[in-house]
């Protein structure tokens, strides 16, 4: 007898939007970093990728669209957006005992169909903390 499974099917948003933080491991790695952990939750907030990059800590942000859309990708990390990520990696620091660590947020934005990557761009240390309070 063949298993079923009963779990629900993840919705299409959210299948593309796995997709795009795959790729945006992929561009991280390439870039020589090392990828610590992804989809951090905390109170308040959520991370997409934790990542190294040599002795600084990223808090990374990935925005993925369809290329239909009239704004860029990272026009949807609002100011709302970045406190939420300040709180999470608050929460996240305070969890690994940060001591003399440095950390940046960073954000990618990916414009893409289902299949294909037409634009992918990262902008490192895109913001600070005091960006955003």
């Amino acid at each position: 007898m063949p298993l079923i499974s009963f779990q629900k099917a993840k919705a299409a948003h959210l299948r593309f939007g796995e997709r795009g933080e795959k790729y945006a491991g992929k561009l991280l790695i390439s870039l020589g970093m090392e990828i610590l952990t992804t989809n951090y939750s905390a109170p308040g907030g959520e991370i997409d990728i934790v990542a190294r990059d040599g002795e600084a800590l990223c808090f990374v942000e990935v925005k993925a669209r369809k290329p239909s859309t009239r704004t860029r990708p990272i026009d949807a990390v609002t100011l709302s957006k970045k406190r939420r990520m300040v709180l999470a990696s608050r929460h996240y620091l305070g969890r690994i005992n940060f001591r003399e660590l440095h950390w940046r947020y960073d954000i990618i934005e990916i414009v893409m169909t289902h299949r294909r990557i037409i634009d992918i761009r990262y902008w490192p240390d895109e913001f600070t903390r005091s960006d955003v309070q």
